[in-house]
């Protein structure tokens, strides 16, 4: 197991490396000069050129990547061209936003879309299995962005059950502010006992997160139904049926237990995927996460804050595959790695 962890990480380097050239030479060949980006629209022609020396953009390329391979070493991600802050900072103020976001959409995707796969695959060929089936192939094909869309409008217009977007109401932020912990709403809620302000962080919460969840519960269905029905033919499954083992024990516990393998699998690479997948969303309901922090760079053609970000994303991407290898290992014995 240390080989095959130490195996990845050096994978992970050869990525980085891969993915930092990319990043870095697509930053310098768009339009635009980052120096007179980062002194403002005012700026005289002397004082962008004393602002390229100060950030080494008068010197080779060659040079600046190696700058900023020395940088990334370091921790050091850069500085924003419009806040002048450093890039790792703004990505840490909002990365526990978006975080929480994705943990509950995985939640939800993980509590229903296990169930409905194992119902559907024990009633195989029913109605229940082809309602199951279509409700997979829908959550799986509609965009998410037009399901925020048609939530907001049944929800918040029509219904009025749940707010249009925002992390919580500005009244609430007024009257109970939540103290500023781990960056976490709920938990910081929890731990200073502001149950007020938990209250209304879960109701906002509840749309982009359903939202969020609906491609990965529809993914983790049809991998549960397709690897059940598998495991249901295998011979052990006969013989607890014939000793008379309940329906119930066989299908939630011997059989989900050897089906699980590949649903986990598919349930890290949808958490890994919803860094990138809550941008859209958090745009449309005003959450303050990392995807707005990066549009908002995009829209600003801010290139040390896109660069950052996607540097990040490449991290949390392997980080993720490498801890979900590590949980296949325990939940399944028959799986050795690193052979």
């Amino acid at each position: 197991m240390l080989r095959y962890i130490l195996k990845r990480l050096l994978w992970l380097i050869v990525v980085l490396m891969g993915l930092s050239t990319i990043t870095f030479t697509l930053s310098r060949v768009v339009p635009g000069d980052p120096a007179a980006a980062y002194i403002g629209p005012r700026a005289k022609p002397e004082q962008v050129e004393q602002v390229r020396k100060q950030l080494g953009l008068d010197r080779p390329l060659y040079i600046q990547f190696g700058f900023y391979l020395r940088d990334l070493a370091h921790g050091n991600f850069g500085e924003s061209l419009r806040t002048h802050r450093p890039v790792l900072k703004g990505i840490l103020d909002h990365l526990p936003a978006s975080l929480e976001l994705m943990f509950s959409a995985i939640i939800i995707a993980v509590l229903v879309g296990i169930p409905i796969g194992v119902i559907s695959a024990r009633k195989e060929n029913t109605l229940i299995d082809h309602l199951s089936r279509l409700f997979s192939v829908a959550n799986v094909s509609m965009p998410s962005f037009w399901l925020a869309m048609i939530f907001q409008i049944v929800f918040f217009r029509w219904l009025g059950v749940f707010p249009i977007g925002g992390r919580m109401d500005t009244v609430t932020a007024l009257l109970h502010p939540i103290e500023n912990v781990t960056g976490f709403s709920i938990i910081d809620s929890v731990i200073s006992g502001n149950w007020t302000a938990l209250k209304n962080v879960l109701h906002h919460l509840v749309l982009p997160s359903v939202t969020l969840a609906a491609y990965s519960t529809g993914l983790i269905a049809r991998m549960t139904r397709s690897t059940m029905l598998e495991v249901l033919r295998e011979d052990y499954i006969t013989t607890a049926r014939s000793v008379g083992v309940s329906e119930s024990e066989i299908h939630f516990v011997h059989a989900l237990r050897n089906a699980i393998g590949p649903t986990l699998t598919t349930a890290g690479l949808c958490f890994a995927s919803m860094l990138t997948g809550t941008f859209f969303i958090e745009l449309i309901f005003f959450w303050p996460g990392l995807g707005t922090y990066t549009i908002n760079a995009i829209f600003l053609n801010d290139y040390p804050v896109i660069m950052g970000v996607t540097i990040l994303m490449a991290l949390f991407y392997v980080a993720v595959n490498l801890c979900v290898d590590l949980l296949l290992a325990i939940a399944d014995p028959r799986i050795r790695i690193g052979k």
